[in-house]
């Protein structure tokens, strides 16, 4: 008991600081400034038809000089009409420097392989990379430009949110309702986000999203880029913000909602735990003592939270305790989550926030237990943890 109440207040001031660290940040908007600097966006894909055409059409509508921007999509075995998809893209915008380039595979990570080839052949300044099931805003690059000229920054975080449900989380009286886990994923995407812009805020970041993410090529090729962890598939943009930190190059969190990137919410309950296990499985390489610790207290408080409630209804723990703690996290992870539903105007999903607070501690322990001892699928290969 001793214990679990030493970690519960470690977990309390984890998330105040985080609180605190969003409420640091301002928030920015573009003032519209002259477009000088230059970008290569890179984007990797392997079997996105589905999704590029929304990407594409997004990329279309960039209001950015046609001259000061590049987009390469980098095609990583796909088996499908992606590839087709892309050319006929570059086809009908020829004002555009497009290009479509196979993946180099050098390492255990495709996707790493893919940015870095795709640097190599980068003509710009700054690298900007998203996903292909992705939609960026028409003012992506405009804001981007402008938050690099006030701050200088080496590497730029920008924020990222699900796209929004189709029919909305309330339909009229007859419409179809929203599968649960859809809002439990909102959720948790909304709560990833603010810790993560929090940690910025503190200046102790160690977690950003490669789906909304800018950085210099020099600095990316003086820190030798993804070496040193490119046996792990994935991480191509935590170890990177930690490589960037250790080389102390300044690093930013751009809190605009001009620079908003939506991604497509996973398909299914299994596809949202398989993609979290993923992301789990790169948490014991983080070289960040933060980092680190943040993990730990989060997976120790929400197994605590069971192993507690296991041990109240068994009688040998009073129940009164738990229940407190159960409560303390319950509004302190609120407070953090409403700051974050606000800025992406996702209000309407903390309606679901107490039946989803009662299952997060199932889920989390299962994932980061899951993905110390087995390995997980990623675009229809098998990688081992």
């Amino acid at each position: 008991m001793i214990i679990f109440v030493f970690i519960s207040i470690a977990y309390l001031i984890l998330m105040i600081s985080l609180i605190y660290g969003w409420q640091q940040i301002p928030e920015f908007s573009s003032n519209f400034s002259t477009a000088e600097t230059g970008f290569s966006i890179i984007i990797p894909f392997r079997n996105e038809g589905e999704n590029l055409p929304v990407l594409l059409k997004s990329l279309a509508e960039l209001q950015y000089p046609a001259d000061k921007f590049e987009i390469s999509l980098i095609n990583d075995a796909s088996e499908d009409d992606s590839v087709e998809i892309c050319k006929n893209f570059q086809q009908n915008y020829p004002e555009f420097s497009i290009k479509i380039l196979e993946n180099n595979r050098q390492s255990n990570s495709p996707k790493k392989d893919a940015i870095t080839t795709a640097i190599e052949k980068a003509e710009f300044k700054y690298i900007l990379t998203t996903d292909a099931d992705c939609r960026v805003p028409k003012l992506w690059l405009q804001t981007y430009n402008d938050f690099i000229k006030n701050t200088q920054a080496a590497l730029v975080a920008g924020p990222v949110s699900l796209t929004p449900p189709s029919p909305p989380l309330t339909p009229p009286e007859g419409g179809r309702n929203v599968k649960p886990f859809r809002v439990f994923e909102e959720l948790d995407v909304l709560s990833l986000q603010a810790a993560g812009a929090g940690a910025f805020g503190i200046e102790q970041a160690f977690m950003c999203n490669g789906a909304n993410l800018c950085y210099r090529k020099e600095a990316f090729l003086e820190v030798d880029g993804f070496s040193g962890n490119d046996k792990i598939a994935s991480g191509d943009d935590v170890f990177l913000l930690q490589k960037f930190q250790q080389k102390k190059y300044k690093v930013n969190f751009l809190k605009s909602q001009e620079a908003i990137v939506q991604t497509q919410s996973q398909k299914s309950f299994r596809a949202l735990i398989s993609q979290r296990i993923r992301w789990a499985a790169k948490a014991p390489a983080y070289k960040s003592l933060f980092s680190k610790f943040a993990g730990a207290i989060v997976l120790l408080m929400n197994a605590g939270l069971l192993v507690g409630a296991v041990l109240a209804l068994m009688e040998i723990w009073p129940y009164y305790p738990v229940l407190i703690i159960f409560l303390l996290k319950f509004n302190v992870d609120f407070a953090l989550l409403y700051l974050s539903a606000k800025f992406f105007k996702r209000e309407e999903v903390l309606r679901s926030f107490f039946w989803s607070s009662l299952a997060y501690p199932f889920f989390s322990t299962y994932v980061a237990l899951k993905s110390l001892v087995s390995g997980y699928e990623w675009k229809g290969r098998k990688f081992r943890s």
